[in-house]
């Protein structure tokens, strides 16, 4: 028999955290990046087990769709997300006050937290929320949160947090990122299309001239007169 395979309804909009202070909306679900490391999502799903629920964090670039960082534990505390922040940071540290990172105003993210803003100006980052109401204002990162349970989660019936963290990490680690395609970036790969995007920029930059040698300038001059600049 053959069967399909479909994506869960989502989460529904967003609803702002009472408690929260308001941030500013600095991409207006535009998901567009000229390169990489200007805009990173971030976001937290949830996911059950026969020993309880796998929480996993997880940092996406715009520019390429790869998952830069992300992090899984058995709670959502702070640390949850900052690990996640902490792994893309260490894997591509970007010059400061040049990357945004997006999230919701979700409360279960616990990224309105003190220590959580904190980590963000500490590394340069530009925090950014998504405006309140609006099933759309994450829309990427809950696209691959989708993709994830429709090629993994939904799969099979994970016995314990360890088989599922397990098999996350080969799915983002071992296939997304390096061999899924997507239709958004030529139908290749995160990784493949980061590649190319630095082999042409490696080729648009000027080839650096050699300069002269002390007295070289006067030595190809003929009849002993020193050139002219």
């Amino acid at each position: 028999n053959i069967r399909g395979i479909y994506r869960r309804r989502g989460r529904g909009c967003t609803v702002r955290d009472p408690a929260g202070v308001p941030s500013a909306d600095l991409v207006n679900r535009q998901f567009v990046a000229d390169a990489p490391d200007r805009l990173w999502l971030t976001d937290i799903t949830e996911h059950p087990t026969g020993t309880g629920k796998v929480y996993l964090a997880a940092v996406s670039d715009v520019f390429s769709r790869r998952i830069v960082g992300w992090s899984i534990a058995d709670h959502l505390r702070t640390e949850l997300p900052a690990d996640a922040l902490q792994m893309a940071l260490w894997r591509r540290q970007p010059p400061g006050g040049q990357t945004v990172l997006h999230s919701d105003h979700g409360t279960q993210a616990r990224f309105k937290s003190w220590a959580f803003g904190r980590r963000l100006r500490q590394a340069g980052l530009l925090g950014s929320k998504g405006s309140v109401g609006d099933c759309y204002d994450n829309s990427m990162m809950e696209s691959f949160f989708g993709t994830l349970q429709l090629e993994l989660l939904d799969q099979h019936s994970w016995e314990s947090r360890e088989q599922l963290a397990s098999a996350i990490f080969e799915w983002i680690e071992g296939w997304y990122n390096p061999t899924r395609r997507h239709t958004s970036i030529g139908a290749i790969s995160p990784a493949a299309f980061e590649t190319l995007h630095q082999s042409v920029a490696i080729a648009a930059s000027p080839t650096p001239q050699p300069s002269a040698l002390p007295g070289e300038a006067q030595s190809r001059c003929s009849g002993g007169r020193a050139c002219s600049a």
